[in-house]
């Protein structure tokens, strides 16, 4: 090998070694330094808390007004029932809450039962002041109280009463009936199907001859006006009931609307008086 090249082959390695070694070091450094920053695992989300459960209890809440009105129309069908059944004498509020199965009512919704809602019931009695039961639209308790009743309102002219009324009033109402017979009169309204119970009168009742029948039959009025049943009446000189059957109602014509009045306007633009020109009139 030429002696040339050698010489210069060992001054690049003596300048090789003399310059300071910074990758190794760095490497070195980066090995040394791996173990302290390690990557950060990401932190797991944690479970949303599940929302806790309320244990509310909506029987002790006072301003449940929902279940007060409840306790209290449980109460009042159940007097209605018990009265019906023929047990009409009166019960304490914890009595009351007993049969009803309602013990477990708060002591602000047993107050407010005692003092304001049973009280002011029009369904409900007071008695002794502590004591309470049904009060229903009419004191009838037996068969002879319910004629008497019927009777008072035939002779009043007040027509009949209606089966509901008696239902709530009078304790095993359809044995009261059955007994009855053929002292009252059932009939059914056509408008809403309510039955009505009117009292058998049986002094109206009596025999109308056979000739004054036929002559009665004998007048066709099939398909004849109520209007020209009347017409005919008042020329036979014979006088017909008033206010029997509904009003006509006659159909008002509309006005027709006029051409308005011009009002008279205050003016308000005095100052311009002169200025302003008037172009309504041709």
């Amino acid at each position: 090998m030429d002696p040339a090249l050698l010489k210069e082959r060992e001054a690049f390695k003596k300048r090789a070694l003399a310059q300071p070694a910074v990758e190794k070091k760095r490497k070195a450094e980066d090995k040394s330094s791996g173990h302290k920053f390690k990557k950060r695992s990401k932190p797991t989300p944690k479970p949303k808390d599940e929302p806790a459960v309320s244990h509310f209890n909506y029987k002790s809440s006072a301003g449940s007004s929902q279940y007060k009105f409840g306790v209290l129309a449980k109460i009042v069908k159940h007097m209605k029932v018990r009265h019906q059944r023929g047990d009409t004498y009166p019960l304490t509020i914890d009595e009351i809450l007993d049969e009803t199965a309602q013990l477990d009512v708060g002591h602000k919704l047993k107050l407010w039962l005692t003092t304001e809602a049973l009280a002011n019931n029009p369904k409900i009695e007071v008695l002794d002041g502590n004591t309470y039961a049904f009060k229903p639209k009419y004191n009838i308790t037996t068969r002879k109280s319910l004629i008497k009743l019927l009777n008072k309102h035939d002779q009043r002219g007040l027509g009949g009463i209606l089966f509901e009324d008696v239902e709530e009033s009078l304790p095993h109402v359809e044995k009261a009936l059955k007994l009855l017979g053929d002292q009252i009169i059932i009939i059914t309204r056509p408008i809403d199907k309510k039955k009505v119970l009117y009292y058998n009168d049986k002094s109206y009742l009596f025999t109308v001859d056979e000739d004054f029948q036929k002559l009665w039959r004998s007048v066709p009025v099939d398909g004849t006006d109520e209007r020209k049943i009347e017409e005919y009446l008042e020329k036979q000189g014979i006088s017909s009931m008033q206010d029997v059957g509904g009003k006509t109602v006659i159909a008002q014509k509309r006005k027709k609307g006029g051409s308005r009045k011009k009002g008279n306007f205050k003016k308000l633009n005095d100052h311009l008086e002169g200025i302003l020109q008037d172009y309504s009139q041709p």
